[in-house]
């Protein structure tokens, strides 16, 4: 019984002596020095293993992916970058000096095509094709060399249309519309905007404080700001709404309070550059009688119907700038928006109309509704109007990939 004891005594001593011995080596392989990189660029910090008894000569930086990057069309401009250091690692001072640094982050490739999109979303784009429910006939050149951007923007400038229906405008100058249309057409000049999308990555980006510092904000549809003040911010300059949304919700647009906040711009689709006669006969919703159920509520509020023109000129442009047959289907609101800000504006910050990191197939931040197409269209030639977009873009790679933001220069600034 006693050697028993003895021999289990040993063999316990030796587990510890083991078990002790193998946390000494496991700590003598850890002590390297780790640090990051934060380049003046912006870019997420990089991290950089420094052994303690060397020099690193090479390290290599592997592209991590935030987000399922299958779900976007994305640029990376470098997947496997070697950066050369040169430094020597002491105790009291860690310097590294890389020769280079390029970009690796994924954002919006400018030159995304059809082909990167789901197989779903190419089989709605081709449908979308055939029905070609406005009749569209385009004749004009595509894109086989791109434009530079200031070329672009005096497209943008000299074709499009951005007036809005008024009482001198037949059919509508009759007595019958007279009390519920403006006698001129808006004017806004405004200095530093803000365009905030309705989507999903809205959420948690805790970008309110800075969307509300701008001069004026445009907002979308029903997208709501209560409850959402952190991320979206409360400000509301103009809230561009479609006609389906006054139209099939009536009673909520007329009873919402939010709603009620700055300018009002309604907009239909109308068939392809057609007069506003035949507009007028046939509009996509028939939301005149909503438009005068609200005016005659809320007389006090200025309230503006877009011109039809200007959405079939803004496609042509689309089409014209794409190597490709976009959807024959009207510009998203998102993209109407946009470049009506342009017009208004001397900048815009444009919000989460290119996905950042924190891109999702939520369509809308204030909604639990799945469905890839809200980011990347079927309806809507979406993917063409962000690779515009992103030709366009004066701010950097970072803004996109942290906050969704791209700068805009408004159009009065274009030395055509």
């Amino acid at each position: 019984m006693v050697n028993v004891n003895s021999f289990r005594k040993c063999i316990y001593v030796l587990l510890a002596f083991i078990l002790v011995l193998t946390i000494c080596l496991w700590k003598e392989t850890r002590k390297g020095l780790y640090f990051s990189i934060r380049p003046e660029s912006g870019y997420d910090n990089i991290l950089i293993k420094m052994w303690r008894w060397g020099v690193l000569k090479e390290g290599t930086v592997q592209e991590e992916a935030v987000n399922d990057t299958s779900k976007v069309p994305l640029s990376t401009k470098a997947s496997n970058t070697k950066i050369n250091v040169t430094s020597k690692v002491t105790k009291s001072n860690l310097v590294t000096k890389p020769k280079k640094l390029p970009s690796y982050l994924k954002v919006w490739n400018k030159d995304s095509s059809s082909q990167s999109l789901h197989p779903r979303l190419q089989k709605a784009r081709k449908t979308y094709l055939q029905i070609n429910k406005y009749n569209v006939k385009y004749f004009g050149p595509k894109n086989t060399n791109k434009r530079k951007p200031k070329e672009l923007l005096c497209q943008l400038r000299k074709r499009l249309n951005f007036g809005m229906i008024t009482a001198a405008d037949k059919p509508f100058s009759t007595s019958e519309w007279e009390p519920y249309l403006p006698k001129e057409n808006i004017n806004m000049e405004l200095g530093r905007c803000a365009v905030v999308s309705s989507a999903g990555s809205m959420k948690s980006s805790h970008l309110g404080e800075e969307i509300d510092n701008h001069d004026a904000v445009l907002r979308f549809n029903g997208a709501p700001t209560r409850g959402f003040q952190v991320d979206v911010g409360e400000k509301t300059t103009i809230r561009l709404v479609n006609s389906q949304l006054i139209t099939v919700e009536e009673q909520k647009f007329l009873t919402d309070v939010q709603y009620n906040f700055g300018t009002l711009i309604v907009w239909d689709p109308a068939p392809y550059h057609s007069t506003i006669q035949e507009w007028y006969r046939r509009p996509d919703y028939n939301f005149f009688a909503s438009f005068k159920h609200y005016r005659k509520k809320y007389p006090e509020q200025p309230f503006y119907i877009l011109n039809p023109y200007m959405q079939w000129q803004l496609w042509d442009i689309l089409q014209e700038n794409s190597p490709e047959d976009i959807q024959p289907n009207p510009p998203s609101s998102g993209m109407l928006g946009i470049v009506l800000m342009m017009n208004f504006c001397e900048e815009v910050d444009v919000y989460e109309f290119l996905p950042s990191k924190r891109q999702t197939n939520i369509c809308h931040y204030y909604q639990k509704f799945f469905d890839q197409a809200c980011t990347m269209g079927a309806y809507h030639p979406l993917l063409f109007e962000k690779n515009m977009v992103k030709h366009l873009n004066q701010g950097t790679d970072e803004d996109i990939y942290n906050y969704g933001k791209v700068t805009l220069t408004g159009l009065k600034n274009v030395q055509c």
